[in-house]
């Protein structure tokens, strides 16, 4: 399994319109590539990223040559919500330990 994190900084005071995006855009568009197997929206203050889950490096390699994923970010970018670079790094899923919280 591979983890891909990208990461940027939204306009303040645009939170909302940026979570919309994610939820209208963003997850379709995942949804429909090949090894997709689930994503993450975190945030801190202005700063955002998602983190998705792939099947394989193969995956997220024909993800950055998707044309929807091209033009879900081309739509992004013209949303002006997006401050400053963005950054993609990619990492192989070594081990993991996942606890559920308790439900009381």
């Amino acid at each position: 399994m591979i983890v891909r994190i990208w990461r940027t900084a939204i306009e303040p005071n645009r939170e909302a319109e940026y979570r919309e995006f994610e939820q209208q855009q963003s997850l379709p568009m995942f949804r429909q590539q090949t090894g997709f197997l689930g994503v993450l929206f975190l945030r801190s203050n202005t700063s955002a990223a998602a983190l998705t889950l792939w099947e394989s490096e193969e995956d997220v390699e024909r993800l950055a040559r998707s044309p929807t994923y091209l033009a879900t970010v081309e739509r992004l970018e013209r949303t002006r919500l997006l401050r400053g670079d963005q950054t993609v790094e990619a990492f192989e899923v070594a081990g993991a330990h996942i606890e559920a919280p308790l439900v009381t």
